[in-house]
């Protein structure tokens, strides 16, 4: 059945619409916000690189490692149900992290909010493809990506003018207003529905997987503080590789896993996962890093910074529908592959340009990137479940978006250590023999030039002049970019070995096979 607008209307189904949308919105506002917000954190609260850090990954950890618990939750218990709860949290969370009175306090609530978006985006999804059918529910499900690629493109510049205007607790006020919103005019008009046939939740295989990502940022976040061989480094990650096997070990013997590692001796779906690994290092982490760049080496104001960034998350409104047009006549693993050779290409042309270029030449090379990006990102969804078998579509998507949100938090993590540590390899070159605490300074001071924390890195080494400090970003991050481009060219050779057929077409997705009937 095809629902007619003047349906939709009676029932009050594009208020539903419109209140999923918001919380679509929302969510990538909250994690780009965060972003450039870190600078002013960091001048308000104070607090140390590390604790810094989590602002962005303790968010990135909770939802991307909850999103299929919460799709099961919300088949058993209801998606209506699960949406309010998960909304509800996330506007309260909200709230309190505009007034949250230390890093710590922040760092808690937004693993708090990554856990309430979980529940909000898994339930939402799925509660859409009950509210309508057909061609209706096709459209809806394009607004609903629309809506998240606005989020994502405008984000930085919403959040940049956010916080020049009225500081960075801003941020989530106006996301605790959105949240607000999407409650007032989706739940009342929202119908409750759940899976009759509905297993539950596998709590085992989420609590190990939740655990093994979340020690394994840990250590690789600790890593630069501590020392590769401090225990505080080396037992984090020595538990989540203890973690993951028990992961692997329960979900190959429970009867209703949280993931169908069987799933993984196809060989196109190994490939699919490929794009989501690319996509996450030549274009998530330069979202997370470039504000740093620009507000604290480059001297940006939020706004300015909010403006350049437009120039790599732009092309994210129009190129994955570019793509999903050119895939009728294309395979979409060689457009795919084709598009990390050109965000690639970015990478290496963004590597010539130094802390003090004239912003304006950052432009071409970030449109490069984030085109290049564009086209695997509109493509990979539709992948995930057509390298598989129709029955099995469901499981392989939830799988597919699981790695793709919780791969993004760890290769922040990873880059985020790989800058620090170069930024401390640099250092220690300039570091006068002899320097009392050397070694401890050194280490805090990489961890603050790699944040773009200049000021706070000349105070700990005030022997080195701050030209010297910005020489040694400058440097650690074009290696960065140089490693970004290694795997992005990696990515793209496995995309074209395992997807680059004439057949590997992206077929059109069912929207019903949404993260919450992966379970």
């Amino acid at each position: 059945m095809i629902d007619s607008p003047i349906s939709d209307a009676r029932h009050g189904k594009p208020l539903v619409l419109a209140a999923i949308c918001m919380a679509a919105l929302v969510l990538p506002l909250s994690f780009t916000g965060g972003a450039v917000a870190i600078p002013a954190i960091g001048r308000d609260l104070g607090g140390s690189s590390v604790a810094l850090n989590w602002v962005t990954n303790a968010f990135m950890l909770s939802f991307g490692s909850l999103l299929m618990a919460a799709g099961a939750l919300a088949d058993q218990f209801g998606r209506k149900r699960l949406f309010g709860i998960g909304m509800a949290l996330f506007t309260a969370t909200s709230i309190a992290l505009s007034f949250a009175p230390s890093v710590l306090a922040l760092d808690i609530l937004r693993a708090v909010q990554g856990i309430a978006a979980a529940a909000a985006l898994a339930s939402g999804t799925a509660a859409l493809a009950q509210e309508f059918e057909g061609h209706a529910r096709t459209r809806a499900f394009s607004m609903l990506g629309t809506t998240f690629g606005i989020g994502l493109a405008f984000g930085p510049l919403i959040a940049g003018m956010l916080i020049e205007s009225t500081g960075w607790r801003s941020i989530f006020v106006t996301t605790s207003v959105i949240g607000l919103l999407s409650l007032i005019f989706g739940i009342p008009r929202m119908r409750e529905t759940r899976d009759p046939g509905a297993r539950g939740l596998d709590w085992l295989g989420t609590f190990t997987f939740t655990g093994a990502l979340g020690l394994l940022t840990f250590g690789l976040i600790q890593a630069p503080a501590s020392g590769w061989d401090s225990p505080l480094t080396i037992l984090p990650m020595a538990f989540a590789g203890f973690m993951l096997a028990a992961f692997v070990f329960i979900e190959r013997r429970v009867a209703a896993p949280m993931l169908d590692l069987s799933l993984f001796r196809i060989p196109r779906f190994l490939g699919v996962q490929a794009l989501p690994i690319g996509t996450c290092y030549c274009y998530i982490v330069l979202v997370v890093l470039l504000p740093l760049r620009f507000i604290g080496v480059e001297g940006l104001s939020e706004i300015d910074a909010g403006w350049l960034m437009l120039a790599l998350s732009a092309p994210m409104l129009m190129v994955p529908t570019i793509a999903a047009l050119l895939s009728r006549r294309v395979s979409s693993g060689i457009l795919s592959g084709t598009g990390f050779l050109m965000a690639a290409a970015g990478l290496a042309w963004l590597s010539r340009m130094h802390v003090g270029t004239a912003h304006g030449d950052l432009v071409l090379p970030m449109l490069l990137i984030g085109t290049g990006a564009g086209l695997p990102w509109g493509l990979m969804d539709a992948l995930s479940v057509s390298v598989v078998p129709k029955e099995r579509a469901g499981m392989a998507s939830g799988i597919f978006n699981t790695a793709r949100v919780a791969g993004e938090g760890v290769a922040l993590a990873i880059a985020g250590v790989l800058l620090a540590t170069l930024s401390q390899s640099g250092l220690r070159a300039f570091v006068p023999r002899g320097l009392p605490g050397a070694v401890t300074r050194t280490a805090e001071a990489g961890q603050r030039i790699a944040s773009g924390d200049i000021g706070n890195a000349s105070e700990l080494l005030p022997e080195i002049p701050r030209s010297l400090l910005i020489a040694t970003y400058d440097s650690a991050f074009q290696s960065l970019l140089h490693i970004l481009m290694v795997i992005t060219i990696l990515s793209a050779i496995v995309v074209f070995a395992f997807l680059g057929k004439a057949g590997a077409k992206a077929v059109a997705v069912d929207p019903t096979k949404s993260l919450s009937s992966a379970n």
